[in-house]
Protein backbone atom coordinates (compact mmCIF):
# COMPACT_ATOMS: atom_id res chain seq x y z
CA UNK A 1 0.00 0.00 0.00
CA UNK A 2 3.09 2.57 0.25
CA UNK A 3 4.56 1.59 -2.64
CA UNK A 4 1.16 2.48 -4.18
CA UNK A 5 1.04 5.83 -2.87
CA UNK A 6 4.31 6.47 -3.25
CA UNK A 7 3.91 5.69 -7.12
CA UNK A 8 0.58 8.22 -7.34
CA UNK A 9 2.31 10.92 -5.49
CA UNK A 10 4.95 10.64 -7.88
CA UNK A 11 2.69 11.12 -10.85
CA UNK A 12 1.06 13.93 -9.12
CA UNK A 13 4.57 15.76 -8.04
CA UNK A 14 5.59 15.06 -11.91
CA UNK A 15 1.75 16.02 -13.15
CA UNK A 16 2.20 19.38 -10.89
CA UNK A 17 5.55 20.36 -12.27
CA UNK A 18 3.79 21.02 -16.02
CA UNK A 19 0.46 22.15 -14.36
CA UNK A 20 0.20 25.26 -16.41
CA UNK A 21 0.43 23.22 -19.50
CA UNK A 22 -2.38 20.95 -18.37
CA UNK A 23 -4.71 24.01 -17.51
CA UNK A 24 -3.96 25.21 -21.12
CA UNK A 25 -4.91 22.32 -22.75
CA UNK A 26 -7.96 22.26 -20.56
CA UNK A 27 -8.92 25.42 -21.54
CA UNK A 28 -8.60 25.31 -25.17
CA UNK A 29 -10.31 21.72 -24.97
CA UNK A 30 -13.22 23.11 -23.12
CA UNK A 31 -13.75 26.12 -25.44
CA UNK A 32 -13.13 24.30 -28.44
CA UNK A 33 -15.66 21.44 -27.28
CA UNK A 34 -18.26 23.65 -26.14
CA UNK A 35 -18.48 25.91 -29.24
CA UNK A 36 -18.77 22.37 -31.17
CA UNK A 37 -22.00 21.20 -29.06
CA UNK A 38 -23.31 25.23 -29.18
CA UNK A 39 -23.20 25.12 -33.31
CA UNK A 40 -24.56 21.55 -33.38
CA UNK A 41 -28.04 22.43 -34.99
CA UNK A 42 -31.55 21.66 -33.19
CA UNK A 43 -33.01 18.24 -34.16
CA UNK A 44 -36.45 18.18 -34.33
CA UNK A 45 -39.11 14.96 -33.89
CA UNK A 46 -42.05 14.77 -36.25
CA UNK A 47 -44.59 11.93 -35.14
CA UNK A 48 -47.66 10.75 -36.13
CA UNK A 49 -50.02 7.49 -34.40
CA UNK A 50 -52.63 5.66 -36.18
CA UNK A 51 -54.78 2.50 -34.53
CA UNK A 52 -55.16 -0.55 -37.36
CA UNK A 53 -58.78 -1.60 -36.35
CA UNK A 54 -58.45 -5.45 -38.17
CA UNK A 55 -62.05 -6.75 -36.63
CA UNK A 56 -64.78 -6.21 -38.43
CA UNK A 57 -68.45 -7.52 -38.96
CA UNK A 58 -68.07 -8.58 -42.72
CA UNK A 59 -65.74 -11.92 -41.29
CA UNK A 60 -68.17 -13.87 -39.36
CA UNK A 61 -71.13 -13.38 -42.25
CA UNK A 62 -68.56 -14.73 -44.80
CA UNK A 63 -66.73 -17.51 -43.48
CA UNK A 64 -67.05 -20.29 -45.37
CA UNK A 65 -67.58 -18.15 -48.68
CA UNK A 66 -64.72 -17.17 -49.48
CA UNK A 67 -60.90 -17.07 -47.74
CA UNK A 68 -60.62 -13.88 -46.03
CA UNK A 69 -57.52 -12.38 -45.88
CA UNK A 70 -55.25 -12.43 -42.59
CA UNK A 71 -55.44 -8.89 -42.07
CA UNK A 72 -52.81 -8.94 -38.85
CA UNK A 73 -50.47 -10.29 -40.85
CA UNK A 74 -50.87 -7.79 -44.16
CA UNK A 75 -49.97 -4.96 -41.24
CA UNK A 76 -47.47 -6.94 -39.95
CA UNK A 77 -45.49 -7.07 -42.97
CA UNK A 78 -46.34 -3.70 -44.08
CA UNK A 79 -44.83 -2.15 -40.34
CA UNK A 80 -41.83 -4.05 -41.35
CA UNK A 81 -41.25 -3.17 -45.28
CA UNK A 82 -42.65 0.63 -44.76
CA UNK A 83 -38.75 1.29 -44.09
CA UNK A 84 -37.60 -0.37 -47.54
CA UNK A 85 -35.77 1.46 -50.09
CA UNK A 86 -38.49 1.81 -52.46
CA UNK A 87 -40.48 3.63 -49.97
CA UNK A 88 -37.80 5.56 -48.86
CA UNK A 89 -37.58 7.03 -52.68
CA UNK A 90 -40.88 7.34 -52.80
CA UNK A 91 -40.62 9.36 -50.07
CA UNK A 92 -38.61 11.63 -51.42
CA UNK A 93 -40.65 12.24 -54.32
CA UNK A 94 -43.42 13.12 -52.39
CA UNK A 95 -41.31 15.24 -50.15
CA UNK A 96 -39.51 16.92 -53.24
CA UNK A 97 -36.17 15.86 -52.00
CA UNK A 98 -35.00 14.25 -55.08
CA UNK A 99 -34.65 17.33 -56.84
CA UNK A 100 -31.72 18.68 -54.66
CA UNK A 101 -29.92 15.66 -55.29
CA UNK A 102 -26.88 16.78 -58.09
CA UNK A 103 -25.56 12.98 -58.52
CA UNK A 104 -25.96 9.26 -57.37
CA UNK A 105 -23.98 9.39 -54.56
CA UNK A 106 -26.05 12.68 -52.88
CA UNK A 107 -29.40 10.65 -53.44
CA UNK A 108 -27.51 6.94 -51.60
CA UNK A 109 -26.55 9.21 -48.39
CA UNK A 110 -29.97 10.99 -48.17
CA UNK A 111 -31.88 7.75 -48.60
CA UNK A 112 -29.05 6.28 -45.84
CA UNK A 113 -30.33 9.25 -43.95
CA UNK A 114 -33.97 8.73 -43.93
CA UNK A 115 -33.26 5.04 -43.20
CA UNK A 116 -31.52 5.64 -39.94
CA UNK A 117 -33.63 8.31 -38.89
CA UNK A 118 -36.86 6.76 -39.49
CA UNK A 119 -38.60 4.68 -36.36
CA UNK A 120 -41.38 2.62 -36.34
CA UNK A 121 -42.91 1.70 -33.10
CA UNK A 122 -45.72 -0.17 -31.92
CA UNK A 123 -46.47 -3.86 -31.18
CA UNK A 124 -49.02 -6.10 -33.03
CA UNK A 125 -50.65 -7.19 -29.46
CA UNK A 126 -52.43 -3.01 -29.52
CA UNK A 127 -52.71 -2.48 -33.03
CA UNK A 128 -51.33 1.40 -32.27
CA UNK A 129 -48.59 2.25 -34.78
CA UNK A 130 -46.14 5.75 -33.76
CA UNK A 131 -43.88 6.54 -36.64
CA UNK A 132 -41.13 9.15 -35.66
CA UNK A 133 -38.52 11.00 -38.13
CA UNK A 134 -35.91 13.26 -36.83
CA UNK A 135 -34.38 16.25 -38.71
CA UNK A 136 -32.81 19.67 -37.76
CA UNK A 137 -36.04 21.06 -40.68
CA UNK A 138 -39.58 20.71 -38.26
CA UNK A 139 -41.23 21.48 -41.41
CA UNK A 140 -39.42 18.68 -43.61
CA UNK A 141 -39.85 16.46 -40.83
CA UNK A 142 -43.72 16.61 -40.68
CA UNK A 143 -44.00 16.34 -44.73
CA UNK A 144 -41.84 12.77 -44.32
CA UNK A 145 -43.96 11.35 -41.43
CA UNK A 146 -47.21 12.24 -43.81
CA UNK A 147 -45.98 10.89 -46.60
CA UNK A 148 -44.89 7.46 -44.57
CA UNK A 149 -48.44 7.93 -43.27
CA UNK A 150 -49.88 7.56 -46.71
CA UNK A 151 -47.96 5.20 -47.92
CA UNK A 152 -48.49 2.66 -44.89
CA UNK A 153 -52.41 3.10 -45.42
CA UNK A 154 -52.28 2.39 -49.49
CA UNK A 155 -49.58 -0.58 -49.33
CA UNK A 156 -52.17 -2.51 -46.81
CA UNK A 157 -55.31 -2.12 -49.36
CA UNK A 158 -53.29 -2.26 -52.92
CA UNK A 159 -51.03 -5.09 -51.55
CA UNK A 160 -53.62 -7.80 -51.18
CA UNK A 161 -55.91 -6.76 -54.51
CA UNK A 162 -52.93 -7.31 -56.35
CA UNK A 163 -52.13 -10.64 -55.48
CA UNK A 164 -56.28 -11.72 -55.74
CA UNK A 165 -56.00 -10.27 -59.38
CA UNK A 166 -53.04 -11.81 -60.37
CA UNK A 167 -54.71 -15.22 -58.95
CA UNK A 168 -57.22 -14.78 -60.74
CA UNK A 169 -55.97 -14.11 -63.73
CA UNK A 170 -54.18 -17.88 -62.58
CA UNK A 171 -57.23 -19.48 -62.04
CA UNK A 172 -58.49 -18.49 -65.47
CA UNK A 173 -55.65 -19.95 -67.58
CA UNK A 174 -56.02 -23.42 -65.99
CA UNK A 175 -59.72 -23.12 -66.37
CA UNK A 176 -59.22 -22.71 -70.30
CA UNK A 177 -57.02 -25.47 -70.00
CA UNK A 178 -59.63 -27.59 -68.33
CA UNK A 179 -62.35 -26.73 -70.76
CA UNK A 180 -60.08 -28.54 -73.52
CA UNK A 181 -59.18 -31.14 -71.44
CA UNK A 182 -62.99 -31.86 -70.66
CA UNK A 183 -64.04 -31.38 -74.18
CA UNK A 184 -61.42 -33.87 -75.62
CA UNK A 185 -62.49 -36.43 -72.51
CA UNK A 186 -66.01 -35.96 -73.87
CA UNK A 187 -65.45 -36.82 -77.76
CA UNK A 188 -63.57 -39.49 -76.75
CA UNK A 189 -65.44 -41.42 -74.18
CA UNK A 190 -68.63 -40.45 -77.25
CA UNK A 191 -66.34 -42.37 -79.77
CA UNK A 192 -65.76 -45.57 -77.31
CA UNK A 193 -69.58 -45.53 -76.56
CA UNK A 194 -70.35 -45.27 -80.29
CA UNK A 195 -67.61 -47.81 -81.44
CA UNK A 196 -68.46 -50.40 -78.35
CA UNK A 197 -72.22 -50.28 -77.73
CA UNK A 198 -72.60 -53.86 -78.16
CA UNK A 199 -70.03 -54.41 -75.37
CA UNK A 200 -71.19 -51.72 -73.02
CA UNK A 201 -72.62 -52.93 -69.43
CA UNK A 202 -75.84 -51.75 -68.78
CA UNK A 203 -77.91 -50.71 -65.92
CA UNK A 204 -75.16 -50.15 -63.65
CA UNK A 205 -73.92 -54.07 -64.46
CA UNK A 206 -70.82 -55.69 -66.20
CA UNK A 207 -70.07 -57.57 -68.77
CA UNK A 208 -70.19 -61.12 -66.72
CA UNK A 209 -73.43 -60.22 -64.86
CA UNK A 210 -75.08 -60.05 -67.96
CA UNK A 211 -74.02 -62.64 -68.92
CA UNK A 212 -75.60 -64.44 -66.02
CA UNK A 213 -78.94 -62.65 -66.75
CA UNK A 214 -79.00 -64.34 -69.82
CA UNK A 215 -78.03 -67.51 -68.84
CA UNK A 216 -80.85 -67.02 -65.71
CA UNK A 217 -83.32 -65.80 -68.94
CA UNK A 218 -82.75 -69.00 -71.20
CA UNK A 219 -82.95 -71.56 -68.15
CA UNK A 220 -86.47 -69.92 -67.07
CA UNK A 221 -87.64 -69.87 -70.85
CA UNK A 222 -87.01 -73.41 -71.27
CA UNK A 223 -88.63 -74.29 -67.98
CA UNK A 224 -91.47 -72.74 -69.27
CA UNK A 225 -91.13 -74.67 -72.12
CA UNK A 226 -90.99 -78.02 -70.67
CA UNK A 227 -94.01 -77.15 -68.43
CA UNK A 228 -96.02 -75.94 -72.02
CA UNK A 229 -94.99 -79.26 -73.56
CA UNK A 230 -95.95 -81.14 -70.18
CA UNK A 231 -99.65 -79.39 -70.21
CA UNK A 232 -100.35 -79.95 -73.87
CA UNK A 233 -99.31 -83.50 -73.35
CA UNK A 234 -101.86 -83.48 -70.69
CA UNK A 235 -104.29 -82.82 -73.70
CA UNK A 236 -103.19 -84.92 -75.41
CA UNK A 237 -103.66 -88.06 -73.26
CA UNK A 238 -107.26 -86.96 -72.68
CA UNK A 239 -108.21 -87.64 -75.79
CA UNK A 240 -106.73 -90.52 -76.14
CA UNK A 241 -103.95 -90.82 -78.31
CA UNK A 242 -106.17 -88.78 -80.94
CA UNK A 243 -103.65 -85.55 -82.86
CA UNK A 244 -104.15 -82.45 -83.94
CA UNK A 245 -105.66 -82.29 -87.93
CA UNK A 246 -102.74 -82.95 -90.37
CA UNK A 247 -100.48 -83.75 -87.57
CA UNK A 248 -99.79 -87.07 -85.39
CA UNK A 249 -100.92 -87.08 -82.25
CA UNK A 250 -97.04 -86.81 -79.72
CA UNK A 251 -96.74 -87.70 -76.42
CA UNK A 252 -98.04 -91.47 -76.97
CA UNK A 253 -95.66 -93.07 -74.35
CA UNK A 254 -95.32 -91.19 -70.98
CA UNK A 255 -92.33 -92.87 -70.51
CA UNK A 256 -90.14 -91.44 -73.66
CA UNK A 257 -91.45 -88.34 -72.54
CA UNK A 258 -90.40 -88.24 -68.98
CA UNK A 259 -86.85 -89.47 -70.82
CA UNK A 260 -87.25 -86.44 -72.92
CA UNK A 261 -88.02 -84.12 -70.25
CA UNK A 262 -84.67 -85.52 -68.15
CA UNK A 263 -82.30 -84.97 -70.89
CA UNK A 264 -83.64 -81.34 -71.14
CA UNK A 265 -83.31 -80.59 -67.91
CA UNK A 266 -79.59 -81.68 -67.74
CA UNK A 267 -78.57 -79.83 -71.04
CA UNK A 268 -80.20 -76.63 -69.13
CA UNK A 269 -77.52 -77.64 -66.09
CA UNK A 270 -75.30 -77.95 -69.01
CA UNK A 271 -75.77 -74.36 -70.65
CA UNK A 272 -75.11 -73.06 -67.13
CA UNK A 273 -71.47 -74.37 -67.31
CA UNK A 274 -70.13 -75.04 -70.43
CA UNK A 275 -70.46 -73.05 -74.14
CA UNK A 276 -72.49 -74.89 -76.88
CA UNK A 277 -69.20 -76.48 -78.34
CA UNK A 278 -69.14 -78.64 -75.15
CA UNK A 279 -68.89 -82.64 -76.15
CA UNK A 280 -71.29 -83.30 -73.15
CA UNK A 281 -73.56 -80.33 -74.66
CA UNK A 282 -73.21 -82.03 -78.01
CA UNK A 283 -74.36 -85.50 -76.59
CA UNK A 284 -77.21 -84.50 -75.42
CA UNK A 285 -78.58 -82.46 -77.88
CA UNK A 286 -78.05 -86.24 -79.91
CA UNK A 287 -79.93 -87.81 -77.34
CA UNK A 288 -82.81 -85.33 -77.44
CA UNK A 289 -83.12 -85.56 -81.04
CA UNK A 290 -83.12 -89.22 -81.04
CA UNK A 291 -85.77 -89.29 -78.43
CA UNK A 292 -88.14 -86.35 -80.20
CA UNK A 293 -87.85 -88.83 -83.28
CA UNK A 294 -88.57 -91.78 -81.90
CA UNK A 295 -91.61 -90.07 -80.27
CA UNK A 296 -92.71 -89.00 -83.73
CA UNK A 297 -92.33 -92.64 -85.46
CA UNK A 298 -94.95 -93.65 -82.65
CA UNK A 299 -97.01 -90.87 -83.10
CA UNK A 300 -97.40 -92.09 -86.63
CA UNK A 301 -97.59 -95.42 -86.70
CA UNK A 302 -100.24 -95.27 -83.92
CA UNK A 303 -103.14 -96.64 -84.70
CA UNK A 304 -106.14 -94.30 -84.72
CA UNK A 305 -109.58 -95.15 -82.43
CA UNK A 306 -111.92 -97.56 -84.05
CA UNK A 307 -114.85 -95.44 -82.50
CA UNK A 308 -116.77 -93.34 -85.21
CA UNK A 309 -118.13 -91.06 -83.42
CA UNK A 310 -115.76 -90.05 -81.09
CA UNK A 311 -114.67 -87.07 -83.66
CA UNK A 312 -117.98 -85.71 -83.02
CA UNK A 313 -117.62 -85.74 -78.74
CA UNK A 314 -117.77 -81.56 -77.93
CA UNK A 315 -115.79 -82.35 -75.12
CA UNK A 316 -113.08 -84.38 -77.59
CA UNK A 317 -113.88 -80.75 -79.93
CA UNK A 318 -113.31 -78.63 -76.60
CA UNK A 319 -109.87 -80.39 -76.18
CA UNK A 320 -108.43 -80.30 -79.78
CA UNK A 321 -109.10 -76.28 -78.83
CA UNK A 322 -107.43 -76.35 -76.04
CA UNK A 323 -104.79 -78.67 -77.67
CA UNK A 324 -103.90 -76.41 -80.72
CA UNK A 325 -104.26 -73.51 -78.07
CA UNK A 326 -101.31 -75.65 -76.48
CA UNK A 327 -99.39 -75.98 -79.46
CA UNK A 328 -99.03 -72.04 -80.69
CA UNK A 329 -98.01 -71.16 -76.78
CA UNK A 330 -95.22 -74.22 -77.06
CA UNK A 331 -94.37 -72.79 -80.39
CA UNK A 332 -93.67 -69.36 -78.89
CA UNK A 333 -92.09 -70.38 -76.05
CA UNK A 334 -89.59 -72.39 -78.35
CA UNK A 335 -88.98 -69.56 -80.70
CA UNK A 336 -88.12 -67.34 -77.19
CA UNK A 337 -85.99 -70.33 -75.92
CA UNK A 338 -83.83 -70.05 -79.45
CA UNK A 339 -83.53 -66.50 -79.00
CA UNK A 340 -82.14 -67.00 -75.72
CA UNK A 341 -79.57 -68.94 -77.08
CA UNK A 342 -78.74 -67.35 -79.66
CA UNK A 343 -78.10 -64.45 -77.45
CA UNK A 344 -76.34 -66.23 -74.71
CA UNK A 345 -73.85 -67.51 -77.54
CA UNK A 346 -72.91 -64.47 -78.93
CA UNK A 347 -72.31 -63.20 -75.09
CA UNK A 348 -70.33 -66.21 -74.48
CA UNK A 349 -68.39 -65.69 -77.55
CA UNK A 350 -67.66 -62.04 -76.79
CA UNK A 351 -66.53 -62.36 -73.18
CA UNK A 352 -63.19 -61.87 -74.43
CA UNK A 353 -63.27 -58.79 -75.54
CA UNK A 354 -65.86 -57.41 -73.29
CA UNK A 355 -63.43 -56.73 -69.74
CA UNK A 356 -60.84 -54.74 -72.23
CA UNK A 357 -64.03 -52.66 -73.48
CA UNK A 358 -65.33 -52.13 -69.55
CA UNK A 359 -61.75 -51.47 -68.56
CA UNK A 360 -61.30 -48.74 -71.18
CA UNK A 361 -64.53 -47.25 -69.93
CA UNK A 362 -63.66 -46.82 -66.77
CA UNK A 363 -60.15 -45.62 -67.59
CA UNK A 364 -62.16 -42.94 -69.89
CA UNK A 365 -65.14 -42.46 -67.16
CA UNK A 366 -62.54 -41.56 -64.93
CA UNK A 367 -59.95 -39.42 -66.92
CA UNK A 368 -63.59 -37.52 -67.59
CA UNK A 369 -64.86 -37.22 -64.14
CA UNK A 370 -61.17 -36.49 -62.51
CA UNK A 371 -61.03 -33.34 -65.08
CA UNK A 372 -64.92 -32.36 -64.49
CA UNK A 373 -64.24 -32.35 -61.10
CA UNK A 374 -61.09 -30.03 -61.54
CA UNK A 375 -62.57 -27.88 -63.68
CA UNK A 376 -65.75 -27.60 -60.88
CA UNK A 377 -63.04 -26.61 -58.23
CA UNK A 378 -61.10 -23.83 -60.27
CA UNK A 379 -64.61 -22.51 -61.41
CA UNK A 380 -65.06 -22.39 -57.48
CA UNK A 381 -62.33 -20.92 -56.44
CA UNK A 382 -62.18 -18.30 -59.02
CA UNK A 383 -65.35 -16.85 -57.40
CA UNK A 384 -63.73 -17.11 -54.34
CA UNK A 385 -60.62 -15.19 -55.06
CA UNK A 386 -62.51 -12.37 -56.82
CA UNK A 387 -64.73 -11.82 -53.51
CA UNK A 388 -61.46 -12.31 -51.49
CA UNK A 389 -59.80 -9.04 -53.59
CA UNK A 390 -62.61 -7.20 -53.04
CA UNK A 391 -62.93 -7.90 -49.50
CA UNK A 392 -59.14 -6.81 -49.57
CA UNK A 393 -59.98 -3.67 -50.71
CA UNK A 394 -63.24 -2.68 -48.69
CA UNK A 395 -62.31 -0.15 -45.94
CA UNK A 396 -64.69 -1.99 -43.84
CA UNK A 397 -62.06 -5.16 -43.56
CA UNK A 398 -59.23 -2.73 -42.47
CA UNK A 399 -59.81 0.51 -41.01
CA UNK A 400 -57.25 3.41 -40.44
CA UNK A 401 -57.59 5.72 -37.76
CA UNK A 402 -55.30 8.47 -37.36
CA UNK A 403 -54.99 8.76 -32.97
CA UNK A 404 -51.83 11.94 -33.50
CA UNK A 405 -52.11 13.50 -36.84
CA UNK A 406 -48.35 14.56 -38.12
CA UNK A 407 -46.62 17.05 -35.58
CA UNK A 408 -43.65 18.80 -34.68
CA UNK A 409 -43.33 19.70 -31.13
CA UNK A 410 -41.32 23.69 -30.67
CA UNK A 411 -38.91 22.18 -28.29
CA UNK A 412 -36.34 20.07 -29.95
CA UNK A 413 -35.65 16.82 -28.87
CA UNK A 414 -31.69 17.21 -29.19
CA UNK A 415 -28.98 17.47 -29.21
CA UNK A 416 -28.85 16.52 -25.95
CA UNK A 417 -26.20 19.82 -24.87
CA UNK A 418 -26.34 19.66 -20.91
CA UNK A 419 -25.09 16.10 -21.39
CA UNK A 420 -22.55 17.07 -24.34
CA UNK A 421 -21.18 20.03 -22.29
CA UNK A 422 -20.60 17.50 -18.92
CA UNK A 423 -18.88 15.39 -21.42
CA UNK A 424 -16.56 17.80 -22.93
CA UNK A 425 -15.75 19.65 -19.37
CA UNK A 426 -14.46 15.51 -18.44
CA UNK A 427 -12.34 15.28 -21.44
CA UNK A 428 -10.90 18.65 -20.80
CA UNK A 429 -9.94 17.92 -17.39
CA UNK A 430 -8.37 14.07 -18.52
CA UNK A 431 -6.57 15.99 -22.26
CA UNK A 432 -4.83 18.78 -19.67
CA UNK A 433 -3.38 15.50 -17.01
CA UNK A 434 -2.75 13.28 -19.73
CA UNK A 435 -0.72 15.70 -21.07
CA UNK A 436 1.24 17.09 -18.00
CA UNK A 437 1.68 13.16 -17.51
CA UNK A 438 2.88 12.57 -20.82
CA UNK A 439 5.21 15.28 -20.81
CA UNK A 440 6.71 14.27 -17.22
CA UNK A 441 7.26 11.00 -19.19
CA UNK A 442 9.03 12.82 -21.83
CA UNK A 443 11.31 15.12 -20.02
CA UNK A 444 11.70 12.88 -16.41
CA UNK A 445 13.27 14.59 -13.47
CA UNK A 446 13.79 13.10 -9.97
CA UNK A 447 11.30 14.46 -7.72
CA UNK A 448 12.82 12.67 -4.35
CA UNK A 449 15.83 10.98 -3.01
CA UNK A 450 14.70 7.35 -2.98
CA UNK A 451 14.01 8.41 -6.73
CA UNK A 452 17.72 9.01 -7.37
CA UNK A 453 18.89 6.58 -5.36
CA UNK A 454 16.71 3.57 -7.23
CA UNK A 455 17.60 4.86 -10.97
CA UNK A 456 21.66 5.24 -10.42
CA UNK A 457 22.13 2.35 -7.29
CA UNK A 458 24.21 4.70 -5.90
CA UNK A 459 24.11 5.63 -1.95
CA UNK A 460 23.09 9.76 -1.43
CA UNK A 461 24.79 10.74 1.59
CA UNK A 462 22.78 14.29 1.52
CA UNK A 463 20.78 16.53 0.09
CA UNK A 464 20.71 20.70 -0.06
CA UNK A 465 17.28 22.72 -0.06
CA UNK A 466 16.44 25.69 -1.58
CA UNK A 467 16.55 28.73 0.44
CA UNK A 468 14.19 31.18 -1.56
CA UNK A 469 14.00 34.64 -1.21
CA UNK A 470 10.99 37.10 -0.32
CA UNK A 471 10.71 38.22 -3.71
CA UNK A 472 10.75 34.47 -5.03
CA UNK A 473 8.33 33.62 -2.48
CA UNK A 474 5.83 36.22 -3.19
CA UNK A 475 6.32 35.10 -7.09
CA UNK A 476 5.40 31.70 -6.11
CA UNK A 477 2.39 32.94 -4.17
CA UNK A 478 1.07 34.91 -7.40
CA UNK A 479 1.59 32.09 -9.60
CA UNK A 480 -0.04 29.67 -7.11
CA UNK A 481 -3.05 32.05 -7.07
CA UNK A 482 -3.11 32.32 -11.07
CA UNK A 483 -3.75 28.45 -10.76
CA UNK A 484 -6.01 28.41 -8.48
CA UNK A 485 -8.09 31.20 -10.23
CA UNK A 486 -7.23 29.17 -13.85
CA UNK A 487 -9.01 26.08 -12.37
CA UNK A 488 -12.24 27.23 -10.54
CA UNK A 489 -12.71 29.50 -13.94
CA UNK A 490 -12.49 26.44 -16.13
CA UNK A 491 -15.22 25.30 -13.20
CA UNK A 492 -16.86 28.15 -12.95
CA UNK A 493 -17.33 28.30 -17.34
CA UNK A 494 -18.71 24.77 -16.68
CA UNK A 495 -20.93 26.08 -13.91
CA UNK A 496 -22.28 29.04 -16.32
CA UNK A 497 -22.91 27.00 -19.26
CA UNK A 498 -24.78 24.03 -17.04
CA UNK A 499 -26.72 27.19 -15.64
CA UNK A 500 -27.53 28.90 -18.45
CA UNK A 501 -28.66 25.73 -20.22
CA UNK A 502 -30.98 24.87 -17.11
CA UNK A 503 -32.37 28.49 -17.41
CA UNK A 504 -33.24 28.25 -21.13
CA UNK A 505 -32.44 25.34 -22.60
CA UNK A 506 -30.82 25.22 -25.55
CA UNK A 507 -32.28 22.10 -26.72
Amino acid sequence: MAELTAVILTFLKAIGKYRWYAIAISWVVALVGWGVVYSLPNDYQASARVYVDTQSVLKPLLAGMTTLPNLDTQVMFMRRTLISRPNVERVMGMVDLDLTNQNAKQKEKKIDELIENIKILGTERDDIYTITYNNPNPKLGKEVVRSLLTIFVEGSFGGKKQDAEKAVQFIDEQIKSYEEKLSAAENALKDFKIKNMGLLPRGGNDYSSSVVAATDQLSQARLEMNEAEQARNAIVRQIGGGGTPGKPAMMANPELDERIAAVNKNLDALHMQYTEAHPDIISAKRLLSQLQAQKREEARTRVPSSDPGASYSPMLQTLKISLSEAEAHVASLRARVAEYQSRVARMQSQSTAAPEVEAQLSQLNRDYTVNKENYQKLVERRESAKLSGDLSSATDMLTFRVIDPPTVPSKPVGPNRARLFSVVFVMALGAGLGVALLMSQFRPTFLSQAALRDVTGVPILGSISMNWTPAQKARQKKRLYGLAAAVFGLFGAYGTVMAAILIRPLV
